[in-house]
């Protein structure tokens, strides 16, 4: 199969529930381009150019699950962004359950991305980062496991796909 936005669609319409990773492997393309081919308006990119004001917007939802991955390992965390700062070439997100230094500069694009849990079906809102390559940086989801979003994460997630879409 050659990884065409058709044919990355059809793997997706195939498997709904698939990890994008995975997709991605199976496909030989980058993360980003699963993401971005997603059907019925599952996914929708933001303007990378407001990435700070994204990241910040995550502290007053209070705890978060964020996934960070790359080609050997995945660390998964809860907890809630603030803390912020500039050092250098890193954005700092350091609380007591989170110590993340984000490499800014070499972010690619982010997407707010509404699919079925790969483990149960349930649906999870998430706001996910890729580097330049299209590879995954972090992901930020609202949702996650067994539990649906509540109405305050969705009117969240309505919200900044709204104000933050890439135009």
């Amino acid at each position: 199969m050659s990884a065409t936005p058709e044919n990355i669609r059809a793997a997706i319409l195939a498997a709904p529930s698939k990890m994008t990773m995975q997709l991605a492997r199976e496909l030989g393309v980058p993360e980003a381009e699963v993401i971005r081919a997603m059907p019925d308006g599952q996914s929708l990119e933001l303007d990378l150019e407001r990435w700070e004001e994204i990241v910040r917007s995550f502290e007053p939802l209070g705890k978060v699950h964020v996934i960070a991955s790359n080609g050997a390992v995945t660390l998964e965390a809860f907890g809630q962004f603030g803390n912020f700062s500039t050092t250098g070439p890193f954005f700092n997100v350091q609380t007591s359950d989170i110590d993340m230094h984000i490499r800014f500069r070499e972010l690619g694009a982010c997407f707010a991305v509404e699919k079925p849990g790969h483990m149960d079906g349930v649906t999870t809102l998430s706001v996910q980062f890729y580097d330049k390559l299209g590879n995954s940086a972090f992901k930020v989801f609202l949702s996650f496991g067994a539990k649906p979003p509540t109405e305050e994460r969705k009117t969240y997630f309505a919200s900044l796909r709204e104000r933050l879409a890439k135009k």
